[in-house]
C-alpha cells in the first residue's frame, strides 16, 4: 500500500461489499491497525472470528484489502491489510447506473451513521480524555455560498491538508515517535442544501 493511492470503486459487487455495515467497521479497524488478523479484528468489533473471516474474504474479493506478510512465528494466522490508502466512488461511475447509484447511496448512509456514532461516542466519553484532547477536538459548521467548482476546489484542498498530516504522522510513527499519539477521526461534509 502506498500513502497516496486510492482504490476507485466502479463495480457493483465491490460497492455492495463495502456498503455492508460490519464490513465498513472492519475496513476502518484494519485501516487504523495497518495489519491485523481476523481474531484481532473480531475482538474490536465484538463478533465471532468465523463471521469476521467471512467478511474479510468479501472485502478481499472486492480488492479493498489483501493478505499481509505474516507477523506470527508459527505462520498459522492469516494477516490482512488495506490494499490501498483508501477508496473513492466517483459520481461519473454511478450516475447512469441505477444499481450502482442505489448501492452508493446505501454506502453513504452506512458511512454517515457510523461517523455519527463515532462522534456521539466521543461526546459521551469526552470527560475521560485529557484537557489537551478535549481542547484540541473540533466541531464546526460553516455555511458558505459557493459554486460547484468552488466546493470541488475546497474539497481537494482539505483532502491535501489531511493527507499531509496523515503522512507526517505515519512517518513519525515509523521512526518510533508514538508518544501522545491517538487515533483521530476527521469527518468533513460539503454538500448543497436548500433551507
Amino acid at each position: 500500500m502506498t500513502a497516496s493511492e486510492t482504490h476507485r470503486i466502479t463495480e457493483l459487487g465491490t460497492l455492495k461489499a463495502i456498503a455492508h455495515p460490519l464490513r465498513m467497521r472492519l475496513y476502518r479497524a484494519l485501516f487504523v491497525a495497518r495489519t491485523a488478523t481476523a481474531s484481532q479484528l473480531a475482538d474490536q468489533v465484538d463478533e465471532a472470528v468465523s463471521l469476521v473471516s467471512y467478511h474479510l474474504r468479501k472485502l478481499a474479493d472486492g480488492g479493498l484489502i489483501e493478505e499481509a506478510e505474516t507477523q506470527s512465528a508459527d505462520g498459522r494466522e492469516r494477516w490482512w491489510q488495506p490494499s490501498s490508502y483508501g477508496f473513492r466512488i466517483d459520481e461519473a461511475d454511478v450516475k447512469d447506473a441505477p444499481e450502482l447509484a442505489a448501492a452508493s447511496a446505501a454506502f453513504g448512509r452506512t458511512l454517515s451513521e457510523q461517523r455519527a456514532e463515532m462522534h456521539a461516542r466521543f461526546l459521551d466519553e469526552r470527560l475521560t480524555w485529557s484537557e489537551a484532547w478535549r481542547s484540541a477536538s473540533i466541531s464546526s459548521e460553516w455555511l458558505p455560498r459557493l459554486t460547484a467548482a468552488e466546493l470541488a476546489a475546497l474539497g481537494a484542498e482539505l483532502e491535501a491538508v489531511l493527507q499531509k498530516y496523515d503522512q507526517a504522522a505515519r512517518a513519525a510513527e515509523a521512526a518510533g515517535d508514538t508518544e501522545g499519539r491517538e487515533n483521530v477521526a476527521v469527518h468533513l461534509h460539503g454538500f448543497p442544501y436548500r433551507p
